[in-house]
């Protein structure tokens, strides 16, 4: 399942801010959640490590397990190194492809506006977070959609990061992301070692 509970929470118990707002207060309680959070933990087993990368990516991309099995497996058929490949299929998910270009504050609020129906892909409306854009896609706000108050402010530039990931071409006041090319390791900033998720699941 996926989760949905309060995000700084789960922020603390993954060790790594999940939204913008989580940021903040993480710096303040940067340990796990609960009266036991400030206790010294015992050292992991290397299985206990690899199941905690492994919920890292979940939770920072917002999946599901059956999600995330899928495409490992899928990465696992490409020709690149898994780890690699199950990152770039990552990136390339509508939802994340949103977020990176600086449309939404969060995963979840990237979600939420594709689900709702105010993203277009070459035109054409997608209702699918988990949709795989492909390099030459075109991402857009919808028309009708642009004068909303969260589209207002990304058109701003609100929610962008200083550095547009290189795989993406964005224009803020257009409210369009250009996918120029599948992204490559160097381009994808992450909070975790995909390769210990390849190995919780080669096991």
């Amino acid at each position: 399942m996926r989760y949905t509970g309060p995000k700084v929470r789960l922020s603390r118990r993954a060790g790594m801010p999940l939204t913008r707002k989580a940021v903040s207060y993480f710096e303040k309680r940067p340990y796990p959640p609960g009266e036991h959070g400030r206790r010294v933990r015992r050292n992991s087993s290397d299985f206990a490590v690899r199941q905690a990368e492994k919920q890292k990516v979940r939770w920072y991309y917002d999946l599901t397990e059956k999600q995330l099995v899928r495409i490992y497996e899928n990465a696992k058929k490409r020709s690149g190194r898994t780890g690699e490949e199950m990152l770039a299929e990552l990136e390339l998910r509508l939802a994340t492809v949103v977020l990176r270009a600086g449309l939404a504050a969060s995963i979840y609020a990237a979600r939420q506006f594709i689900n709702h129906g105010h993203i277009t892909v070459d035109g054409k409306k997608v209702d699918i977070p988990s949709y795989q854009v492909k390099p030459g896609q075109i991402i857009a706000v919808r028309e009708k959609s642009r004068s909303m108050v969260p589209f207002v402010e990304a058109a701003e530039g609100v929610h962008a990061d200083d550095k547009i990931a290189g795989f993406l071409a964005v224009s803020h006041k257009d409210l369009r992301i250009a996918v120029v090319d599948r992204p490559k390791r160097e381009q994808i900033p992450v909070p975790f070692d995909e390769q210990l998720v390849v190995e919780f699941y080669a096991r």
